[in-house]
């Protein structure tokens, strides 16, 4: 339960992110894929079996502890619609996956292709008059986020129950105030690869150290993510 990794731009600690490693809490921005609160266990992994279930998963506590030990600075969770949303949340954005539906509830003739990811805390305002925001931000564009993500079998995903893609980790932190990015569930790293891509500092907590090792060799690369999921 220690520092895992480090390079220039990426700090990775394995253990609890809030009763062994709170360094997370120094930095300036949360962007965080917690666990929903749905016990999820995916049916789909690079084995050809079900994957393990995400710790903390059987409730929304862990994801609620870490917004409130974080407090009123900005913050983007990832949630789902069939939860309570966090009750600080300001706006909720909305990531289109893709043509491709998910299964959802297989009675109805839709399948499930978007998730929601949550505003919270205090964000710098516009400049009156201006398209960027105060420290540099760029302006604002739509709540709706299309980006593809990566078939559960392909051989460029890594094996993690539910991977985000680093584009759509780039896209949301290229909005994000200045300083240093902060991801509690680092899962297999989506968020930590994509702020050294855009060369932000970020620190990262991960529980499971088969998880740290995935984040580790990742953000080992000196090039631009290949797998580009997380």
């Amino acid at each position: 339960m220690s520092l895992y990794y480090k390079d220039d731009y990426v700090t990775l600690y394995n253990g609890d992110c809030l009763t062994e490693h709170r360094e997370w809490l120094t930095a300036d921005v949360l962007v965080t894929d917690p666990p929903y609160g749905m016990k999820f266990v995916s049916n789909k992994s690079k084995h050809h079996g079900p994957t393990a279930p995400i710790a903390g998963d059987d409730s929304t506590d862990s994801r609620d502890d870490v917004l409130g030990a974080w407090g009123d600075k900005p913050a983007l969770s990832f949630g789902t619609w069939r939860v309570v949303k966090p009750s600080s949340t300001r706006m909720t954005l909305t990531w289109d996956k893709g043509p491709t539906p998910g299964l959802g509830d297989i009675a109805m003739p839709w399948g499930l292709t978007t998730e929601e990811i949550y505003v919270t805390g205090v964000w710098p305002a516009i400049k009156p008059g201006g398209r960027v925001r105060e420290g540099g931000v760029p302006s604002r564009s739509a709540s709706v986020l299309r980006v593809d993500t990566l078939n559960s079998q392909s051989r460029d995903r890594p094996n993690h129950p539910t991977p985000k893609p680093v584009p759509l980790m780039e896209r949301l932190i290229e909005k994000c105030p200045p300083g240093v990015i902060a991801d509690p569930f680092a899962g297999s790293g989506a968020t930590l690869v994509a702020a050294k891509n855009l060369g932000r500092k970020v620190i990262g907590v991960e529980l499971e150290e088969r998880y740290c090792e995935i984040i580790a060799k990742r953000c080992a690369q000196d090039v631009l993510d290949i797998f580009g999921a997380a």
